[in-house]
């Protein structure tokens, strides 16, 4: 009757478990992971410092950890935020935090499922993202679903001795539901 909202062929979208925080902290000793991931100053992580991870989601948020259908195991996240209800816009981020299963178009996966959800049953009209524009895979994955490139904050990032563009992608309700059908 409806299209599957939070499952695709090898992936589903979950709420956070209080025993994924050591997962994640895990993640967080991948500096190149963390490089990719945010243009924040990067440093290890405990699993208490991941708090209450059921309570990451907001009236303005939605925020689920990205699981395969078929060992259950956690391998990233998706998140919508800064959604402005009035503007029915929203801003997502997305990490494959298993570094085994970078490269297998689980991205992509959770990406159409995230979009699904802001476009079918949040009723959003456009969801944007900013990128590093070193992450070159990240990029590739984006423009395949459909983001299309709107403007760079050049030399807004200082990593690693250099300066690096932040690039800003958007995709609207139209141009992802037109690539959708077959």
């Amino acid at each position: 009757m409806f299209p599957s909202l939070f499952t695709s062929a090898r992936l589903r979208l979950a709420a956070p478990r209080p025993d994924d925080a050591d997962i994640l902290a895990q993640w967080t000793q991948d500096a190149d992971y963390l490089r990719l991931l945010d243009d924040d100053p990067i440093a290890p992580q405990s699993p208490a410092s991941f708090g209450n991870l059921g309570a990451n989601s907001d009236a303005n948020s939605a925020y689920f950890h990205v699981r395969t259908l078929d060992t259950d195991r956690l391998i990233g996240f998706v998140v919508l935020f800064n959604i402005k209800w009035r503007n029915q816009t929203g801003e997502m981020a997305i990490g494959i935090g298993d570094a085994a299963q970078r490269g297998q178009g689980y991205g992509r996966e959770a990406l159409d499922l995230l979009l699904g959800y802001a476009f079918h049953e949040l009723g959003l009209y456009r969801v944007g993202l900013t990128v590093l524009d070193y992450n070159i895979a990240a990029i590739r994955v984006y423009e395949r679903v459909g983001f299309v490139r709107e403007g760079v904050q050049r030399g807004a990032v200082w990593r690693a001795g250099a300066r690096h563009d932040l690039i800003a992608y958007g995709i609207l309700r139209d141009e992802w539901l037109a690539r959708q059908t077959p």
